[in-house]
């Protein structure tokens, strides 16, 4: 059972909004996108700096809109999500120590999406270092221990969660070493997400209920986003322009995680419009001429936004 339902509104409406899109973007097949729509109808449980307990949050069902949502996908930098609700995990259990350096990779990992950061945070997480390739024992240990931001999110038993990988650091020209052989020689061992895996984790969070109410506003505020277009200018990394962001009106309020290389464009969003209701959206779009185009998140966001006027 996923955590949203489905209703023939939200049914209607989603097709609609594939359709617009497919019709604006020719060239986008139908295998090359994946979303997952949630929308919080009155009263909203979210954004209520943890109002709801966590047995409570889990048992309302909002409404949700899902297209090849359970397809995995290489997911750029959308994992880092994943990192960092691990990395409060663990600094909540007291199984990592709290330090300033970690709490500025973890920053600029969301906030700036770097790499480098995400790296630190991975290692810290697992207790792993790259380098030289190892001999086989002491490789399959290191593999082990890796493994631990995985052993921790199946251990939820999320079933969104079934098929995920999340192991891999991300990287600007790729993997060396140990790193580049834990791939595995056809790169079968690289991140996959799931829209609605990526979904779900952000509900959590936009909900509250991940690892603390405190530890999930302290994740929703590196997430926040201006759409000041002076800020924007400022910041060409800012995870707006192209995105979510770009698709919603600047009086928007948005919290989101962009992901995008070579061959995929991704978003993880929550959206509050005035006068609307609340939705949370998650993109995922493949291929290397549409990871280029800037034009198809913010495209389909505005198609969310006119269907969440009939809601």
């Amino acid at each position: 059972m996923t955590f949203f339902h489905k209703d023939e509104q939200l049914e209607t409406l989603g097709d609609r909004v594939l359709q617009s899109t497919w019709a604006e973007f020719p060239t986008l097949a139908p295998n090359q996108i994946a979303m997952t729509w949630i929308v919080y109808d009155s009263p909203v449980f979210v954004n209520t700096g943890g109002a709801i307990r966590p047995e409570e949050f889990w048992q309302r069902l909002p409404r949700g809109f899902a297209y090849r949502a359970v397809e995995d996908i290489y997911p750029a930098s959308v994992v880092k999500l994943f990192y960092l609700v691990a990395a409060h995990e663990w600094l909540e259990r007291g199984m990592i120590p709290p330090s300033a350096e970690l709490d500025r990779a973890i920053r600029d990992m969301i906030a700036d999406s770097s790499n480098d950061a995400t790296g630190l945070v991975v290692d810290v997480l697992s207790g792993t270092t790259g380098g030289p390739e190892l001999p086989p024992a002491p490789f399959e240990t290191w593999k082990y221990q890796r493994n631990i931001i995985n052993r921790y999110f199946q251990s939820l038993n999320w079933s969104e969660l079934t098929t995920i990988n999340v192991n891999q650091k991300t990287w600007c020209d790729g993997p060396y070493g140990r790193e580049r052989a834990f791939y595995g020689e056809n790169f079968d061992n690289r991140n996959m997400l799931t829209t609605n895996a990526a979904a779900k984790l952000l509900h959590s969070i936009v909900g509250g209920v991940a690892v603390t109410p405190e530890r999930s506003q302290s994740m929703m505020e590196l997430m926040k986003r201006s759409l000041n277009p002076a800020d924007l200018e400022a910041d060409p990394e800012n995870q707006v322009v192209g995105f979510i962001g770009g698709g919603v009106p600047q009086v928007a309020k948005i919290w989101s995680k962009a992901g995008l290389m070579s061959r995929v464009r991704h978003d993880a969003a929550y959206v509050e419009l005035p006068d609307l209701q609340p939705y949370l959206l998650v993109i995922f779009t493949e291929g290397k001429s549409h990871s280029d185009n800037e034009a198809i998140l913010p495209f389909v966001t505005q198609q969310i936004n006119e269907a969440m006027r009939e809601i």
